[in-house]
């Protein structure tokens, strides 16, 4: 097992869609990276039993969670407890990458 993952190694992109992957499932958590091209949106959405996280490493994105919408950049900690709508666009002129993960993990 690698214990040790750089996520520059799984970074990528599609121009249709923002690009995801997972980087990590555990029992109990799934780490992702998610990156949005300029441009690019992940809708809102909820998770029913499941809190997220997005942690900026890159970039910045226009975040909605719940009734907020607000801007955030790198070294930026956003929150979207369980039931929580949230979601994400990225308005600027560069990549935006996101480390995610939501616990209890998606299986």
């Amino acid at each position: 097992m690698n214990y040790f993952i750089d996520w520059h190694e799984h970074a990528g992109s599609k121009p249709e869609k923002f690009f995801k992957t997972t980087l990590w499932q555990g029992e109990h958590v799934t780490v992702g990276l998610n990156c949005l091209a300029p441009g690019q949106i992940q809708t809102v959405h909820a998770h029913q039993g499941a809190d997220k996280h997005y942690f900026v490493l890159e970039g910045s994105g226009r975040f909605t969670i719940g009734e907020i919408e607000r801007e955030a950049g790198p070294g930026t900690l956003v929150i979207a407890p369980s039931r929580v709508p949230h979601g994400v666009a990225n308005m600027g002129g560069e990549r935006l990458s996101l480390l995610v993960s939501i616990a209890p993990g998606i299986k």
